[in-house]
């Protein structure tokens, strides 16, 4: 169930036993005229889906949901919605577990980490109908299970704390981005945001390796910049990156 506070502002919910994914669910509701404030959630997803078109596994017992958002901003600023999003996922993990920074983490751009190791993301698609511009927010969290052979360590949530479901976390996530979305639009706006996602930042001051589609690029995370784009410090000077994939050495 949406907790309490978010069902009170209007949002609505769509529970689904199994979905080829529930970003696509979504977007039907859209193109059918839904007015959004829409959370849909499956217990599965057959053709779950990340960053760049990639498939990912989504077996039960484990948190899959999308959030409708309609006409929430002019479409330069969508991308800061990912921030939002993070923000509001960090706050239910460590609600949910107890935990908090510095194992508690958020990598930049969309994923959240435990100890280094991924338990949630987040994908971000916009779209203009009519004039009208939307979001859809894809949010999937690990709470039972986690999937094998990535490219960097994942973890859930039933590993640190094992009483977590499924029904806690939707509450915890739907909260959180309720007060995040609030935050996002009052007076300290986004940079505001900016500086608590940096609070919560993996990574910040390490080396690391970005892969935009020109080519890896290794240097030191020094920051964000105002839009939120990546701040690298290279051998070559200070670049700044809005997309790509991030890549950090293991610790131990």
């Amino acid at each position: 169930m949406l907790a309490e506070s978010v069902r009170a502002a209007g949002y609505r919910l769509i529970v689904r036993d199994a979905v080829g994914s529930t970003m696509d669910e979504a977007r039907r509701a859209l193109e059918q005229g839904d007015p959004g404030k829409l959370w849909i959630v499956a217990r599965s997803q057959e053709a779950g889906r990340g960053r760049h078109g990639r498939q990912w596994g989504s077996p039960p017992g484990n948190l899959y949901s999308s959030l409708l958002l309609v006409a929430p901003c002019e479409p330069p600023q969508a991308p800061q919605l990912s921030f939002v999003a993070s923000l509001a996922l960090h706050d239910a993990a460590a609600r949910l577990t107890g935990l908090a920074p510095p194992r508690l983490a958020l990598k930049w751009p969309n994923d959240l980490l435990i100890d280094r190791a991924k338990c949630s993301g987040l994908l971000l698609e916009g779209e203009s109908r009519a004039g009208v511009f939307s979001v859809i927010i894809g949010l999937g969290i690990n709470i039972a299970s986690c999937a094998q052979g990535t490219p960097y360590p994942a973890s859930y949530l039933q590993a640190h704390a094992p009483g977590v479901t499924v029904e806690a976390a939707l509450d915890a996530l739907s909260a959180a981005m309720l007060k995040r979305l609030s935050d996002w639009r009052g007076p300290g706006g986004f940079a505001q945001l900016r500086e608590e996602w940096l609070a919560r930042a993996a990574f910040l001051g390490e080396t690391i390796t970005i892969r935009p589609p020109e080519g890896a690029v290794s240097g030191v995370f020094v920051g964000l910049d105002a839009n939120g784009r990546l701040l690298l410090r290279t051998t070559g000077g200070t670049r700044s990156f809005d997309a790509g994939d991030l890549f950090f050495t293991p610790v131990g």
